[in-house]
């Protein structure tokens, strides 16, 4: 996705801060080599990019030099990251994707969604994981479905159990 977020970063902009989050992570300070390596891109592309997050204010960087993140940069990533791992959570453990499919898509994503509809998402998969008509049941159910081996028939007897453990409950 090439558009603009919320920032004012194109996607790739917000890749590069996603790489040198990581890459501080790892070893506290990232190199332009490094960043290169992660993302599969040219040095040259990489020194464009860095040129723009520094005039930015977002990281620290000279070139020849360890490439951080400033505070705002740092806050921006963190974000970025979040919706990622959120992303591929909801890929890979609700909608049942593998683990490289759920990566992949929320590689994808995590540029295109608004911070409204992350926090929608992370209520939902709060309420998933809280709600006593959904949780491992109702995901295997989710599969089944998806897989074909389930159809909405079945949805009345589901309903009928899941009242019947909400009355247990009680």
């Amino acid at each position: 996705m090439a558009g603009a977020h919320q920032d004012g970063l194109s996607s790739n902009l917000e890749d590069y801060l996603e790489t040198i989050f990581h890459l501080e992570q790892e070893s506290r300070v990232a190199r332009a080599k490094d960043i290169a390596e992660r993302l599969e891109v040219s040095r040259a592309s990489v020194t464009g990019a860095l040129k723009t997050l520094a005039d930015k204010d977002l990281i620290n960087y000279e070139p020849y030099s360890y490439v951080t993140l400033t505070a705002q940069g740092e806050k921006i990533a963190r974000e970025i990251d979040r919706r990622h791992h959120i992303l591929k959570g909801f890929f890979r453990d609700i909608l049942q994707l593998g683990n490289e499919a759920a990566e992949a898509n929320a590689c994808r994503v995590e540029h295109a969604m608004d911070q409204a509809a992350i926090d929608r998402l992370v209520n939902f998969l709060d309420f998933l994981e809280h709600c006593p008509r959904t949780g491992g049941d109702w995901l295997e159910s989710f599969e089944g479905f998806c897989r074909g081996k389930a159809s909405p028939d079945n949805c009345r007897q589901c309903l009928a159990d899941c009242l019947e453990r909400g009355a247990e409950l009680t």
